[in-house]
C-alpha cells in the first residue's frame, strides 16, 4: 500500500472551483442525501452542519429533502462559498440554508448541531483527528452523523486507473485534482484507527465501492 501524499488543503483557485461547480455530481450528491435518509429514517428536523460543503449542492439537496431542517454549510474556500451562495439564492432557500467561509480548525462551538454531514473533506486535511474532534464537539448527544470520502488505492497506477474509468471526459484540472485526492485519501484501516482514537467506535464504516468509504451512526 502506498503512503498518503498530502494535497493542498484548500480549493481556492477560482478556475478550479468553477470547474468543480460546473460538473454534474447530481447522482452522487443525491445518493449521499438518500443514504442519510436510509441510515436515519426517524430524523426529520433540526439544525444540520455540513463540513466541507463545497459549491452548495448537497446543502441545497438536503434542505429540499428535509423541509423542517436548517442547514449550515462550512467551507474554507472563498470561491466555493461564493458558488454556494449563488446556488442557495437560485434555489430559493436563503431562509433555511446558510454558508460560512471558515477553516475547520477555526470553528468554535459545542452541542449546536442536530446532525453532521460531510462529503469529501477529510482527505484535504493534514490532521484527520481534528475533523473527528470538531464533528463530535458540534453534535448534540444522540445525534446522527454521515461522512463519506475517497478511499486510497494501493498504488499510483491504481489511482490513475480509477480516474481514467470514472472521469474520462472531465476537464484536465478535475482529473488532476481527482488523482491527487485519491493519493491524499485514507484507507479503511486508517479510518478505523481514527475512530478508535476518538472513541467513536459506535460509528459503522462501510466501503460501498472501489473509491469511497462511508461512516455513519449516532454519536452519544
Amino acid at each position: 500500500m502506498m503512503e498518503r501524499r498530502l494535497e493542498p488543503e484548500l480549493m481556492d483557485d477560482p478556475l478550479q472551483a468553477e470547474a468543480y461547480a460546473g460538473m454534474d455530481f447530481s447522482v452522487e450528491n443525491q445518493g449521499f442525501v438518500d443514504q442519510f435518509r436510509a441510515y436515519f429514517p426517524d430524523f426529520s428536523r433540526g439544525q444540520v452542519l455540513d463540513l466541507g460543503c463545497g459549491p452548495g449542492d448537497i446543502p441545497v439537496r438536503f434542505a429540499k429533502a428535509f423541509p423542517d431542517c436548517c442547514v449550515i454549510g462550512v467551507d474554507a474556500s472563498r470561491p466555493m462559498i461564493e458558488s454556494a451562495e449563488r446556488m442557495i439564492v437560485d434555489a430559493g432557500l436563503s431562509d433555511r440554508v446558510t454558508v460560512r467561509c471558515e477553516r475547520l480548525q477555526d470553528l468554535a462551538g459545542t452541542n449546536q448541531a442536530d446532525a453532521v454531514i460531510s462529503n469529501s473533506l477529510l482527505h484535504h486535511l493534514p490532521n484527520p483527528l481534528q475533523f473527528w474532534h470538531k464533528l463530535r464537539a458540534f453534535l448534540k448527544p444522540g445525534s446522527p452523523v454521515l461522512v463519506m470520502d475517497l478511499l486510497r488505492p494501493e498504488s499510483p497506477e491504481a489511482a490513475q486507473a480509477i480516474v481514467d474509468h470514472y472521469a474520462a471526459g472531465a476537464p484536465d484540472i478535475l482529473r488532476r485534482d481527482f488523482y491527487n485526492s485519491l493519493l491524499a485519501a485514507f484507507t479503511e484501516d486508517e479510518v478505523t484507527g481514527q475512530l478508535a482514537k476518538m472513541n467513536l467506535t459506535r460509528l459503522l464504516l462501510d466501503v460501498p465501492d472501489d473509491r469511497h468509504w462511508v461512516v455513519g451512526g449516532i454519536v452519544y
